[in-house]
């Protein structure tokens, strides 16, 4: 929904909108995301932003590829920046309309805790009991996608130090649990 903050353009040249648009595209092409989509909200300021207005945008992307599920930050945010709390209860609005299942990413309260004393951030966590799914992966395309963002993934970054934490493995929850009795065709 928005470009992030310019102060996170570390050494890179030009302007913020034009700079994360080009990283969004790039990091899309590199996970085989089609259609992308950058949204210019200021940012830091979604939480003036009505749900209605954030969510019509989820609303039309997952229409128009056919969403059969959304994958979203948790429905604190995760990271303690109020945009992510927000554009989660977009899509949650979204989802509810569209009756589509909702995974939450996460990170376990430990993770959040060595992050938060370390950088001095705001991210929340969760029990094990309160994940409910723990996913093993293959970091390397995800990698090739950070690479994407030199703007943003620099060494000794916050991202980095994640990544490091969390090893092969992302955490998930339910925010919205599948409807079994629920088809896509009708």
């Amino acid at each position: 929904f928005t470009h992030g903050e310019s102060s996170t353009l570390h050494g890179i040249e030009g302007d913020l909108a034009s700079v994360r648009a080009a990283e969004l595209a790039g990091a899309a092409r590199v996970l085989g995301v089609d259609p992308a989509r950058l949204v210019d909200y200021p940012d830091g300021a979604l939480t003036g932003v009505e749900v209605d207005d954030l969510s019509a945008h989820v609303l039309d992307l997952a229409g128009k590829v056919g969403a059969e599920g959304l994958l979203v930050f948790d429905a604190d945010g995760v990271t303690g920046h109020p945009d992510h709390a927000r554009a989660t209860l977009a899509a949650l609005a979204a989802a509810d309309s569209l009756g589509l299942a909702v995974l939450g990413w996460t990170v376990p309260r430990t993770v959040a805790a060595a992050l938060n004393q370390e950088y001095g951030a705001a991210f929340t966590g969760h029990d094990p009991q309160d994940i409910d799914l723990v996913v093993t992966l293959d970091r390397t395309r995800q990698l090739a996608a950070v690479a994407c963002h030199p703007s943003q993934a620099v060494p000794g970054s916050l991202l980095w130090r994640r990544l490091d934490l969390l090893g092969d493995i992302e955490y998930l929850r339910w925010l919205r649990r599948p409807n079994p009795h629920h088809h896509k065709d009708g």
